[in-house]
């Protein structure tokens, strides 16, 4: 558990670690104003405490009347500030003695130092977001493509808690209706009411279906597409990699092994971050080298979302590659056919009784690159071309909740249909709420905070 408290006023570095041209030293709390108020000196002599809010002001940092930095100073008055309370921060030159030197000064005269994603936090505790949205903070910054930050700022933004408050009430009004009915059993419009109830749950199933569709995508774009490059040496593997990079990365050699490590780039396809992996050829491991290189291969393979299996077309298939396309033919796997400008010799209606996802392509020249692209854009988005608004669900956290909701209203759909006594869904309905709530923060523990916010910055 982390030793923190709200009504301290804390104080971090807000930009990255190493030399920039501005940085930012972050406080928040009752007592930022009079904290910066000893240690910054403006030209315009006024003590930051009578600052108003929304200014920024020119000076200097000093440390017993010793210079320390010329700054400028934001004040951003609570409420109406990131957390809610009164924000300063000082932007500085951003060398890292520098930065070092003023938050250094804000502890000695009462700050603390912040914890990860504490500011963040307090946003949070104090209601200015909730917990999806607070969520959504570390997501933007960890965004590596234009789709991954779009569906991060729609979440920021509060579209999903929206959805997620609308099954919620809808929840609740089912949930008056049984209570009344429980307590006033002789009223007839109560009762009549109940009739309507599963028509109610069936639409709020519908709901929850349509939010879980787009998780495995939204998975995907938060946390990037495992894919692996895998064949027997000498199909162009290699080749293939720096194709995608669009430069070299790999050494591609006619000497079967030369790729002895797995090799891992990021790079973005059509606006999916893919996390790629070059592995070793799959061969009969020569000596203690290969052997370790080939494990080290199937244990990349055995972990990804999807694998991209590389054929020579100007070879007839061999002992390796039906020994892969029989280890393969259970998983995800688009099955490239390179090297397509040399003479094809390879069975590739073998190939197509196995995979349904085949490219033809050459890796060296790039010719027919973008159908491997294609290829993979597909397989994210199921065929389905992204629409113009963005996914909502991409947070583990969020989809497991979601489905323990939809869950319970299917139990309680079953109950109804039984015809059991009311009081059974009930208790399902106020289980799905709560699952709900667990994703806006509406019902949260100290420990899920700390595993939160454990992720952020520190300035964040």
């Amino acid at each position: 558990m982390r030793e923190d408290n709200i009504e301290d006023t804390i104080a971090a570095i807000s930009t990255a670690t190493g030399e920039g041209g501005i940085g930012i030293v972050r406080l928040s709390g009752s007592r930022s104003l009079a904290v910066a108020g000893k240690i910054f000196v403006g030209v315009d002599k006024i003590k930051p405490a009578n600052y108003q809010s929304y200014t920024m002001h020119y000076g200097q940092i000093v440390d017993n009347h010793k210079v320390v930095d010329e700054v400028i100073l934001s004040v951003m008055r609570g409420p109406k500030s990131y957390t809610r309370q009164d924000v300063v921060e000082i932007n500085c030159h951003g060398g890292l003695l520098s930065l070092r030197k003023i938050l250094d000064l804000t502890l000695r005269h009462g700050c603390r130092l912040a914890q990860p994603g504490e500011f963040t936090k307090r946003a949070f505790l104090n209601g200015r977001i909730d917990l999806a949205q607070a969520e959504a903070v570390i997501d933007i910054i960890r965004a590596k493509t234009d789709s991954a930050l779009k569906i991060s700022l729609s979440q920021l933004n509060g579209a999903l808690s929206r959805e997620i408050n609308r099954i919620r009430r809808g929840l609740l009004d089912i949930l008056v209706i049984l209570e009344a009915n429980i307590d006033f059993p002789e009223e007839t419009a109560q009762t009549q009411d109940v009739a309507g109830i599963l028509r109610r749950l069936i639409g709020i199933d519908a709901q929850l279906k349509t939010l879980l569709t787009s998780a495995d995508s939204g998975r995907i774009l938060r946390e990037g597409l495992h894919v692996v490059i895998c064949g027997r040496p000498n199909v162009g593997k290699s080749s293939l990699l720096n194709a995608l990079l669009k430069k070299e990365r790999s050494i591609v050699t006619p000497v079967a092994g030369t790729t002895r490590d797995t090799i891992e780039e990021l790079i973005d396809v059509k606006g999916i971050p893919v996390r790629i992996v070059d592995t070793a050829g799959i061969l009969k491991p020569r000596g203690l080298i290969e052997k370790k290189a080939v494990s080290l291969a199937r244990n990349q393979i055995d972990l990804a979302d999807l694998v991209i299996m590389v054929f020579d077309a100007s070879s007839k298939l061999n002992q390796l590659d039906r020994g892969l396309i029989k280890v393969l033919k259970n998983k995800n796997v688009i099955a490239v056919i390179n090297k397509i400008d040399l003479k094809t010799r390879i069975e590739k209606d073998k190939i197509n009784q196995v995979f349904k996802r085949i490219v033809l392509l050459a890796a060296k020249s790039g010719k027919n690159l973008n159908l491997l692209e294609d290829a993979i854009y597909n397989f994210v988005y199921q065929g389905k071309l992204a629409g113009p608004e963005p996914m909502l669900v991409s947070n583990l956290r969020h989809i497991q909740a979601l489905r323990d909701a939809q869950k319970l209203i299917a139990e309680a759909r079953d109950i109804h249909a039984e015809k059991l006594p009311v009081e059974f869904i009930t208790q399902n309905l106020k289980d799905a709420c709560v699952y709900l709530d667990k994703i806006l923060g509406k019902d949260f523990s100290a420990d899920l905070l700390d595993k939160i916010f454990m992720d952020f910055c520190i300035g964040k």
